[in-house]
């Protein structure tokens, strides 16, 4: 069950695109995206949503240049492939590495991006946040604060709780920094987690708890925890380890509960940046958005299974109550 989303509004007016080639939306739109899900995950299944909703029809007036890649070390390449295509727009969303492969072959092609696990300003991609000039706008969410909100969820779920595991990955380090120093200033002691490789090994990983069973995990917001959702649940699931996500899709795979985006509708408010930039909107000019779109999962099956009561009123803030694991 999804509940209705709010489509963010976006400001300001679009100014005329300076060459001559953007000063309409092309006969043929093709729009480039490298990333790490498959190619029919939902998040895609949204932002080809909107785009149809914007009157844009794969096949006829636009095509998703897609490529998947193995892992992040992968981005690079695959969108200097995207640009050989001949791309007119590229995608960016995810994580730092993202933006910055995007960014390192892009040229003057204008990017829309979606971060979800930095801040672009202050990792210094745009000006500013109403203008951010050069060629990429988009949207943006303080996932590093969120990181933080996780551990102060997990104490409220877990008050005996002593110990957190804190997995990360290439992708996710300073979530897990910012976990960390959020443990200890609620008197948990940090366990950090590196789960490595394409396709990791996540009961090995965890072992890393074994010390300290029934002792909460953070899964943070990453593509490769992303896709292999069902695989991290099953392994949480394995050592009886409760866990909180970054993303409702964990929680609805097995995981205890999630707190973070609404990445699905986030994918679709990026194709409003695409559509604009189509039609001549300068991404310079494009003020970027701070998203709020914050979303609380907790899955009642997953917490019957460890055993474990969660308090009432915690389980009443959530947006959405799974009943039942599923991949």
């Amino acid at each position: 069950m999804i509940l209705r989303r709010d489509f963010i509004t976006l400001l300001g007016g679009a100014a005329a695109w300076p060459l001559a080639a953007r000063a309409q939306q092309p006969r043929m739109l093709r729009v480039g995206f490298v990333g790490i899900q498959p190619r029919g995950a939902s998040i895609y299944v949204a932002f080809l949503k909107r785009m149809a909703e914007l009157g844009y029809q794969e096949g006829r007036n636009f095509t998703f240049e897609y490529i998947q890649a193995p892992s992040i070390e992968g981005y690079e390449a695959s969108y200097r492939e995207l640009l050989s295509r001949k791309v007119d727009i590229l995608m960016a969303a995810g994580n730092e590495p993202s933006l910055r492969s995007a960014r390192a072959v892009a040229g003057t092609s204008p990017i829309a991006f979606l971060a979800i696990d930095f801040d672009p300003l202050a990792a210094g991609d745009v000006a500013s946040l109403a203008r951010p000039g050069g060629n990429i706008t988009g949207i943006f969410v303080q996932q590093i604060e969120l990181a933080a909100k996780r551990i102060e969820l997990l104490r409220e779920a877990m008050p005996a709780a002593r110990r957190v595991g804190l997995a990360w990955d290439a992708a996710s380090r300073e979530q897990a920094d910012s976990a960390a120093a959020a443990a200890r200033m609620l008197g948990l002691e940090p366990r950090l987690i590196e789960v490595t490789g394409p396709s990791p090994d996540y009961p090995a990983a965890f072992r890393q708890m074994r010390d300290a069973p029934g002792e909460p995990v953070v899964i943070p917001a990453s593509p490769i925890f992303l896709r292999d959702r069902t695989a991290v649940a099953q392994a949480l699931s394995g050592q009886r380890l409760p866990s909180i996500s970054a993303f409702r899709e964990n929680a609805e795979a097995g995981v205890l509960m999630s707190y973070g985006i609404d990445l699905v509708g986030l994918f679709g408010d990026i194709a409003n940046y695409v559509d604009r930039i189509a039609r001549g909107a300068r991404p310079a000019e494009m003020p970027i958005e701070q998203s709020s779109r914050f979303y609380m999962t907790v899955n009642i099956k997953t917490a019957t299974l460890l055993g474990l009561t969660l308090p009432v009123a915690l389980t009443a803030r959530a947006n959405e109550v799974f009943a039942k694991a599923s991949g």
